[in-house]
């Protein structure tokens, strides 16, 4: 199973949303084979718990825009790792650290990596 063209759209649409409030290393994961209830999740860092809060309000935000509504938002008290349900798509936002700490890409390495419609920094 892959994760419909409807979330790969919802995708595309977070990542934007994270992208304009300066979201960095941007990856979503096509997880609907290994998770029967998801389709994908994306995941995005900020630089400091303000601006994790302000990436995760703007993904709500445009999310909302869409006519989707979350589900669940976990982790807003500490701005350090805010996970946002939307059912289909999951969001989760990390400082630095905690993205670095958890290391959900090593978790899911081997689901296939959907485009977030947001272009890569070339290394310097």
């Amino acid at each position: 199973m892959t994760a419909n063209a409807r979330t790969r759209e919802l995708v595309e649409i977070a990542a934007a949303a994270a992208d304009s409030k300066g979201a960095e290393d941007l990856v979503a994961f096509d997880v609907s084979d290994p998770l029967p209830l998801v389709d994908a999740f994306l995941l995005a860092t900020g630089n400091s718990e303000r601006n994790v809060a302000a990436i995760a309000d703007a993904v709500e935000e445009a999310m909302l825009e869409q006519g989707v509504k979350r589900l669940r938002r976990e982790g807003k008290g500490e701005a350090r790792w805010i996970l946002i349900d939307f059912g289909d798509l999951v969001v989760h936002v990390f400082h630095e650290q905690e993205r670095v700490f958890y290391g959900l890409e090593r978790l899911w390495k081997d689901c296939p990596v959907l485009p977030t419609g947001v272009p890569v920094d070339a290394p310097e």
